[in-house]
């Protein structure tokens, strides 16, 4: 047996024409490109931003982390069918030694990464970029995902770390961490991702989380002004400050709450009375309390906390929730098992992201470059996040994390042949989910524009 490397005009990666149905029907990609403004001079100009920046984001979809990689994806056609190039195997380049090369080479798309913000273009960096033009465009995509206008819709924020090993612009020691890092903030609507803000670690982790909901929070009701809003978070953000705003601001909240001396004194009947029971049964124990408590500074007001009480096979566990929503609607065990313990599947989204779509690649010198490769993975996962939400629902893939469809579906191998009029795609006749592919470009052609 022997093996080369020479099929000729073939990718291995012919899930780009599903991703590619995605673009088609809602053009994110290129709306996100119209964040950026191109300062270079046109008769010089091979790479529009927005093949570039669809290149980018395509490249991460299909699990290809660094722009690297893209010196030798620039010549797959199928990527360039996807981005939009006209011109699919570089045939009609200007200069000799760049033909057959369709698409940016690393060099290329190295300085796409290091953009600037609009104010400040250079000599040597030509491509700017908007951040509150990008910043909402998450924001739009949550809406026009969406078929009918929700009730209710419940924003998740969390902040989690992410390891730096050089000497970046911004890296701080995270004392809970236990490493250099940045802490991002996320903030999620179910699965639809709104914000996702690099910030150094020598902060507070709700630190522009008021700024940030506000935002988010005044984007959505420019579209949705009846829509119910709340919002969720970790004891992390029990903080005055996003307190204060929501209840000026009409925003329901549901918030953990850090334990101390005086909540336990307050829930010290219901811990030995559970205590007890544990004791008997051998089993874990719980019950919830109602209580109104205010802290001795910081608080503006006294507030509903719910408490529950457990006790576990030799351990007490105590945990507290504040709350704006009123104790006849939503009763303690109500709101901390169904509504609060629900936030716990954001955390599997941020996972998703900084595993599978390369989140936490934030290696450059700058924390303004590392922004904008965030944004880049942010983007690749919204659509896989609609692929899975759309395209797939309904199959064994449907609850699936992006590296296992990215694995399942996406990377087929496909030979691709080009004709005056058409290009052809021929994909393995023994792959096993040609059903899961084929319905799923079927979903996607049919989903509303």
């Amino acid at each position: 047996m022997e093996g080369r490397f020479d099929a000729g005009r073939t990718t291995t990666d012919a899930g780009w024409l599903v991703v590619r149905e995605i673009e088609a029907r809602r053009g994110w990609l290129e709306r996100f490109a119209g964040c950026f403004v191109d300062h270079r001079e046109a008769s010089r100009v091979e790479h529009a931003i927005s093949v570039q920046v669809k290149q980018r984001i395509l490249g991460i979809v299909a699990g290809y982390e660094d722009v690297n990689d893209h010196e030798t994806l620039r010549d797959d056609a199928l990527l360039a069918l996807a981005c939009g190039q006209e011109d699919l195997v570089g045939e009609h380049r200007p200069r000799e030694r760049d033909r057959g090369h369709a698409l940016a080479g690393k060099s290329t798309l190295n300085r796409l990464e290091h953009a600037v913000v609009e104010e400040r273009p250079s000599r040597y960096r030509r491509v700017a970029l908007d951040p509150a033009a990008i910043e909402g465009q998450f924001v739009d995509c949550m809406i026009e995902a969406h078929d009918e206008v929700p009730e209710r819709i419940v924003l998740d924020l969390d902040a989690t770390d992410d390891p730096v090993h050089g000497h970046q612009e911004g890296r701080f020691f995270h004392g809970y961490y236990r490493s250099y890092c940045y802490l991002p903030l996320y903030i999620f609507c179910g699965d639809h991702l709104l914000c996702a803000k690099l910030r150094p670690a020598n902060q507070d982790g709700a630190a522009g989380s008021v700024e940030e909901v506000a935002r988010i929070v005044g984007q959505i009701r420019s579209h949705w002004p009846e829509v119910e809003i709340w919002i969720r978070a970790d004891s992390g953000f029990a903080r005055e400050a996003l307190m204060a705003w929501c209840e000026a601001n009409g925003v329901d909240y549901v918030l953990g709450l850090a334990k101390n001396a005086r909540l336990n004194r307050a829930i010290g009947e219901a811990l030995e009375a559970v205590r007890r029971e544990q004791e008997a049964t051998g089993m874990a124990a719980r019950m919830y309390r109602e209580l109104r408590y205010r802290t001795k500074k910081t608080w503006s007001r006294e507030r509903r906390v719910v408490a529950k009480a457990e006790q576990l096979p030799g351990k007490t566990n105590p945990r507290f929730v504040v709350t704006s929503l009123e104790a006849g609607a939503f009763p303690a065990q109500v709101l901390y098992e169904t509504i609060y313990c629900a936030r716990g599947d954001m955390e599997n989204r941020i996972k998703e992201q900084q595993l599978d779509l390369f989140a936490d690649r934030t290696s450059t010198a700058t924390m303004e470059a590392n922004q904008l490769r965030l944004w880049f993975a942010s983007m690749a996962y919204v659509l896989v996040a609609e692929l899975r939400r759309r395209g797939l629902k309904g199959t064994s893939l449907e609850n699936a994390q992006a590296g296992t469809i990215r694995m399942r579906l996406l990377k087929i191998a496909g030979l691709v042949k080009i004709s005056a009029r058409r290009v052809y795609v021929s994909l393995s006749s023994v792959y096993p989910l040609q059903h899961v592919f084929a319905q799923a470009v079927r979903r996607l052609q049919a989903a509303p524009a």
